[in-house]
Formats: structure tokens, sequence, C-alpha cells
């Protein structure tokens, strides 16, 4: 059974995570930058997926070139290790929140993007 994070829309998620690392004293460019390096999107392709309001499963699905350095991402997510998660979907899903997670931590940009650039 699909879980029900797949049919939920990015837009509606999206600033719970901009909420979150701006509590920490980040910013939405910053998390933009996370999402722009994770999937591809250049900033109006991000825009665009925002104002259309697809899903997770669309948002993912579509993206223009899922960064390579992605695997590099481990750790643990709502107690799950990101890196053990077995559905490709929902890994990409808890990459982006460890991704963000480590924003709000005050992890530095360069170590968030795996010593990549945007």
């Amino acid at each position: 059974m699909a879980h029900r994070i797949y049919t939920t829309s990015f837009a509606s998620v999206y600033p719970l995570y901009v909420a979150k690392a701006e509590r920490k004293g980040r910013t939405k460019d910053e998390v933009d930058t996370i999402i722009r390096w994770l999937t591809g999107y250049d900033e109006a392709g991000l825009e665009r997926q925002l104002a259309a309001e697809v899903d997770f499963d669309t948002f993912f699905a579509t993206a223009p070139k899922m960064n390579e350095d992605r695997a590099l991402i481990k750790g643990v997510v709502c107690g799950v290790r990101v890196e053990n998660v077995e559905e490709p979907l929902m890994r990409e899903i808890r990459y982006l929140d460890k991704l963000v997670d480590e924003l709000a931590k005050g992890k530095a940009m360069a170590k968030i993007l795996r010593g990549g650039d945007v």
C-alpha cells in the first residue's frame, strides 16, 4: 500500500520545511538551494512545481536530475536510517527531510551539499 505522503502536495509541505529552517535562523533561499541540489530543478522549475501543487510522487518523478551524491546522505530521520529505506520514493523524501534537518541544526551548507555546488 502506498504511503499517504506520496499523494500529498509538495507545496503543502514546503512551507513546513521553510518554517523549520527559519526557526533556527536559516533562510528560505537555503532551503531552496538544498532542494535544487537534490533534484536538479532550477529556481523557475521549483516555482512551477510549487504553483502546480504537484504531489511528492510527481515532484520527484519529474525532477530534472537527481543528484548522484545523494547516496552520501546518511543518518536518522523519524527514527529510520535514510540509507536503509528500501522504497525508492520514500528514500528520496527522507533524503530531503535529512537535508532540511541538517540545515536546521546549523550544519554548514558545503557539508549539507556533500561538498558540491548547486
